[in-house]
């Protein structure tokens, strides 16, 4: 699975804010390693620096000194709608008066072809969910308006307009977003604004961060992850709710509900506690790696086996093999080395290269295999090309049993809200049987964890999830051709 994305913004008069912005992308690289970009405001103009690589690729000490401003938004990507190039980078600018607006986006909308399509936008005049939403906003922006001068900057009155005195963009923003579906969590400023959007199910996190102390604030952060808060010495204040609308200027943060109760359901993907979120992240008061290692503890309950050593899988799979390990009584051990500099496998379309990256990326430590019975505790099963390959290097080191553990359920169905998966006809579970995955992967047993033993680990009481990849209930709308598609 392609991570989603991950957004970052920050307002702090008087401070390097280019400077906590790189620093807060390097924290939330592992979100998206395609691309990477952050926009910067000093109130007179918005300068965007973005370009294809990672963060530090991207930008370098020279770099992040030309970019002087009290405001910055950042971006990292993983493609979901949209193709992995320069074009598609983020954050996304559009100019409407003087100064304009950027926007950085995590998430997928699920309707952007009808709301081109109702907005007269040909095929090819905007390449991404993102860039169809910026367009959006600019033509709905107040600014735009056929008696408005291109040039002109709106008044100090009209920049104070909107129920949260977020200025002309706020009331686009509150004309726009209503119309859109899917997931998404924005990050947009404009010359005195930064302005932070969750969708109406809560499908990608964010929270909001406060640099200085309590009782005098130096600035405010919104992020996707809580370690891109601890990095640059920003204090948690809490997570943004579904469907809120934060504006953020030198009076504060102000926010409110933007969207009907009737919209209004939290469905947090719950491969965040799983996979993509960072195990010293917190997402509804939790830390991520507490759950992990107790995904790991439920397994050993769920499957107990007679093995001699316990092992995880890099990274991912090592929290919930403690976690095994822990409530097993089996020794916990290391299986394998993980050769940091490779990319991830699931970018090499063949099969044959994926295989050979993956003996690049991981190798086995032989001495601690051999002759020995394993449990491998992994985070998710998905094509099951990598975990094939993985229990056929185990056994060439001479491992006599492995048992395979999955700390989350049976992926079976694509993901719509920012997750790029493959088709539903190339995941493993929702083409064969447990015993036929068990065989095709060559390993003695097989458990997945259960979603009530996955609810359980995550222990939030009364918390909402997203889980239509595992079990095919969409909580918003997906496209018609994959529900006229989906099998019952």
């Amino acid at each position: 699975m392609k991570e989603a994305c991950g957004v970052f913004g920050v307002f702090a008069p008087g401070r390097g804010v280019a400077q906590l912005t790189f620093d807060g992308l390097y924290a939330l690289q592992h979100r998206g390693q395609e691309s990477a970009g952050m926009a910067v405001s000093d109130g007179e103009a918005i300068t965007v620096v973005k370009d294809m690589g990672l963060v530090t690729t991207v930008f370098d000490e020279r770099t992040i000194a030309c970019l002087p401003g009290h405001i910055a938004i950042g971006h990292t990507r993983y493609s979901t709608t949209g193709s992995s190039e320069w074009r598609n980078a983020q954050p996304v600018y559009r100019s409407v008066g003087r100064v304009g607006f950027a926007l950085g986006h995590n998430g997928n909308l699920t309707n952007t072809p009808a709301l081109a399509e109702l907005h007269g936008m040909l095929p090819g005049v905007v390449a991404t969910d993102s860039d169809l939403v910026a367009e959006l906003l600019a033509l709905a922006h107040p600014a735009a308006s056929a008696d408005a001068s291109p040039l002109d900057i709106p008044d100090p009155a009209d920049r104070d307009g909107g129920p949260l005195g977020g200025g002309l963009l706020e009331l686009a923003l509150r004309q726009v977003l209503p119309l859109v579906q899917g997931a998404f969590s924005f990050v947009v400023l404009d010359g005195h604004h930064l302005m932070g959007i969750r969708d109406p199910n809560g499908f990608r996190p964010l929270c909001l961060g406060r640099l200085g102390p309590t009782d005098a604030p130096e600035g405010w952060v919104l992020a996707s992850e809580s370690p891109a808060l601890d990095v640059i010495g920003a204090s948690f204040v809490r997570e943004l709710e579904p469907g809120e609308l934060m504006v953020i200027d030198e009076k504060g943060p102000r926010s409110e509900q933007i969207f009907p109760a009737e919209r209004l359901e939290t469905h947090l993907c719950i491969f965040e506690f799983v996979y993509f979120a960072r195990p010293d992240s917190r997402l509804y008061g939790r830390e991520i790696h507490g759950a992990r290692r107790r995904m790991g503890e439920l397994l050993a309950e769920q499957r107990p086996v007679e093995a001699d050593m316990v092992m995880g899988v890099p990274d991912s799979g090592v929290p919930a093999a403690e976690g095994y390990a822990r409530a097993s009584g089996i020794p916990y051990g290391q299986g394998l080395v993980k050769n940091r500099y490779i990319g991830r496998t699931f970018i090499t379309p063949d099969q044959g290269a994926r295989t050979a990256l993956i003996r690049r990326k991981l190798n086995p430590l032989r001495d601690n295999i051999a002759g020995k019975r394993l449990v491998v505790v992994d985070d998710s099963i998905v094509r099951g090309t990598t975990t094939r390959a993985l229990v056929e290097m185990l056994r060439d080191a001479g491992a006599s049993e492995v048992h395979m553990r999955v700390s989350s359920p049976p992926f079976q169905w694509p993901c719509f809200y920012g997750i790029d998966t493959p088709t539903r006809e190339e995941l493993l579970a929702a083409r064969m049987s447990r015993e036929e995955i068990e065989e095709y992967l060559g390993t003695d047993s097989l458990e997945y964890l259960t979603l009530e033993h996955l609810v359980e680990a995550i222990d939030a009481p009364g918390a909402g999830f997203c889980n239509a990849c595992l079990t095919g209930d969409y909580p918003a709308p997906v496209p018609v051709s994959f529900r006229q598609a989906a099998p019952a």
